[in-house]
């Protein structure tokens, strides 16, 4: 059979270089502005946020010893839960009621209640707007991780930032609109499936960059030089673009020629922009990234790397603090089910310093002008301790998320728990209204952006969801 891509003499070649990279770049911009069951990557309407960057901590971070104070569990240390006595959750029988092994301090001048272990952190409390009400449909780490992330608990569902993608596209042409940024210690649980494309197009897969893993093979191959590689770009665009437009029909082909043209564009900008040495001593201490603790030195270069994705417009950055569980509890991710005191101590100096060092960034570069953060968790703890332990098992039914940054109102909590925040009883929210809120100040209907799958229309929020308005300014 004929090659017909490769079927071009030299007169053809040069007579059709012209309108072929016009043909090619004409594609490439069709491409960003008509790509999408939205019918194009402008907002529906004017948002208030252009970027997110979502900071999350895998393992279930526990609400009652980082958010949420509940004075009544303080006092009440050793007594039984009344009305679940003996009550039997994930791990097995409880205990009774657990305090949290720190004290909580007023901060801001909100007087917002957060624990001591969190005094970067505190700092920001004015500028935050917490979710103290969340639940889970799930009281498992995978599912419940792809859960926060897609909104459904199996497999196979976008996460929110390739929705975001596929909604908006990208603000930067030599960039993915989607990175996950994962920790030192290794992926999440369940791993790729948190920033997975799911049933969209290819190229809304998140790509998956750190600052301790460059992207490979970015460097020109010996004795290539600039020129030759960009000629030879330049004739692979050539090939693909006709292979494209004799294959009108075939989204994923396109989606993986996109894909290749990008990997070539980050040839050139992901290099300095994973080049950390560029930022100045101070703003390396700020973060911390040279500190004696590895563990927070690496993610604190993470948040670094962050802010300087979306700086050069990176869509939607999922930043991950901490991995997934281990064979001991506690010991890569946040989930506390034996040993919480020592448990924390060393999770919350990895988080709270570098993490409060992105948001001070942030604040004065203006960037918060643009970018949304969110901090989420896969679900919550038991305000008991596991039985013969010293630590809490899962809670699904309760659990604080947090919103800061543009069209958020801060200093605001939303929602209460219980008194021993065991359960969300107040304003009880989930996922879906986190996300049809986060959809709300990008601009976005979260009922009205779907894709057509499997005979239905699919949206993030699948079929639920209402904005929070009560945390928007």
């Amino acid at each position: 059979m004929t090659n017909h891509a490769l079927d071009l003499n030299r007169r053809q070649f040069l007579s059709q270089m012209t309108t072929g990279f016009t043909g090619v770049a004409l594609a490439h911009l069709l491409g960003g502005e008509t790509a999408g069951a939205t019918g194009g990557r402008a907002p529906q309407y004017p948002g208030r946020a252009k970027q997110v960057l979502q900071i999350f901590c895998p393992g279930a971070a526990s609400h009652l010893d980082l958010w949420d104070y509940k004075p009544e569990l303080e006092k009440r240390d050793g007594e039984q839960l009344p009305g679940e006595e003996g009550f039997s959750s994930f791990q097995g029988v409880n205990g009774p009621l657990m305090r949290s092994p720190w004290p909580f301090r007023a901060a801001g001048a909100s007087g917002k209640m957060i624990s001591s272990m969190l005094p970067g952190m505190a700092r920001h409390v004015d500028d935050i707007a917490f979710l103290h009400s969340m639940t889970s449909r799930t009281n498992t780490h995978g599912p419940g991780c792809i859960f926060m992330n897609s909104c459904f608990t199996r497999e196979g569902f976008p996460a929110a930032g390739a929705w975001v993608s596929h909604a908006l596209g990208s603000l930067n042409d030599n960039l993915p609109a989607f990175v996950a940024i994962q920790d030192v210690r290794g992926e999440p649980p369940n791993g790729k499936a948190n920033w997975s494309n799911g049933f969209l197009p290819a190229q809304h897969q998140a790509v998956a960059m750190a600052a301790h893993q460059p992207l490979r093979n970015l460097a020109l191959p010996e004795g290539v030089g600039l020129g030759e590689e960009r000629d030879t770009r330049d004739f692979l665009a050539l090939i693909n673009g006709r292979h494209a437009e004799r294959h009108p029909g075939e989204g994923e082909l396109r989606a993986r020629i996109q894909a290749y043209e990008l990997a070539a564009r980050m040839q050139l900008s992901a290099p300095r922009v994973a080049d950390l040495s560029l930022e100045p001593a101070y703003c390396q201490e700020a973060y911390g990234t040279r500190d004696s603790n590895r563990l927070k030195a690496a993610y604190g270069r993470n948040c670094l790397f962050a802010r300087r994705l979306l700086e050069q417009g990176v869509r939607y950055v999922s930043l991950y603090c901490a991995s997934r569980a281990s064979s001991v509890d506690g010991l890569l991710n946040w989930d506390a089910h034996r040993t919480l005191k020592a448990d924390y101590e060393r999770h919350c100096p990895v988080f709270d310093g570098p993490t409060a060092a992105l948001l001070d960034d942030l604040k004065q570069r203006g960037m918060l002008d643009d970018v949304l953060v969110l901090w989420t968790t896969e679900f919550g703890r038991m305000p008991t301790r596991q039985a013969s332990t010293q630590g809490r098992d899962h809670n699904p039914d309760a659990f604080t998320c947090w919103m800061m940054g543009a069209g958020v109102r801060g200093g605001v909590s939303y929602g209460n728990t219980d008194e021993f925040g065991r359960r969300s009883v107040e304003d009880v929210c989930s996922a879906y209204d986190f996300y049809a809120t986060v959809m709300h100040l990008l601009g976005l209907d979260h009922q009205k952006v779907t894709y057509y799958h499997n005979g239905a229309d699919r949206r993030l929020t699948d079929v639920h969801g209402h904005v929070i308005r009560e945390v928007l300014s």
